[in-house]
């Protein structure tokens, strides 16, 4: 079995995890998944510069995602038979797939790799509404903190805003779910948007006179 022998070939050089991926087994480092295999198969991620070395090496028959009423070509390449012959270049390949999986996988962490829905507390129709107040990404969603992007949000939707928001954008910044905000914190936030509420009302009120 295919799988079996793959399996006892990582066991001898590094750690990793499985775990049941498309009806078959997907096998991680560190979180970020690299190689896909079966009782017959082993497919490697490509990427990058690894997808060119593949294709020069003729490498191109790739995993097929069979959807409900489709398939999909996904970029996992099948070097099966590079494996069993037992080449050098086996090791290299797998190395270089790990490590784009894991620099993927960072990436995909970084802020501005983020998208707001992807915050904690936060969804698709509330980015909508970020997006539509004039916040545009989680850059500068964390830049102008949850008290002004709230305020930006109130000046768009108006008063029927639920405050509730306001301790869900606290939440997202600080990475916590927002009941865990406790009164304190949720009446320091209401305060510190009362103030900016009562700023952008005098400042409009001094533009008009």
């Amino acid at each position: 079995m295919i799988a079996t022998k793959f399996f006892d070939y990582l066991l001898n050089r590094e750690k990793f995890d499985t775990k049941s991926i498309f009806g078959d087994i997907g096998v991680f480092c560190q979180g970020a998944m690299f190689a896909l295999v079966n009782s017959d198969y082993i497919y490697i991620r490509g990427g990058g510069e690894l997808d060119n070395l593949l294709h020069n090496m003729g490498y191109t028959g790739k995993y097929v995602l069979v959807k409900k009423q489709s398939s999909v070509r996904v970029n996992y390449y099948n070097i099966t038979d590079l494996f069993l012959s037992g080449s050098p270049a086996f090791e290299d390949i797998l190395q270089k797939s790990k490590q784009y999986a894991l620099t993927q996988k960072h990436q995909k962490t970084l802020p501005e790799n983020k998208r707001l829905r992807d915050l904690p507390n936060l969804h698709l129709t509330i980015e909508r509404m970020l997006k539509k107040s004039g916040v545009p990404d989680v850059m500068t969603f964390y830049k102008l903190g949850a008290v002004q992007c709230y305020s930006k949000v109130r000046q768009t939707y108006g008063h029927t805003v639920d405050v509730k928001l306001l301790w869900k954008f606290a939440g997202a910044i600080e990475g916590i779910y927002w009941e865990l905000i406790r009164e304190p914190r949720q009446q320091q936030l209401i305060l510190a948007y009362e103030a900016v509420r009562q700023a952008t009302e005098n400042y409009q009120r001094e533009k008009l006179t």
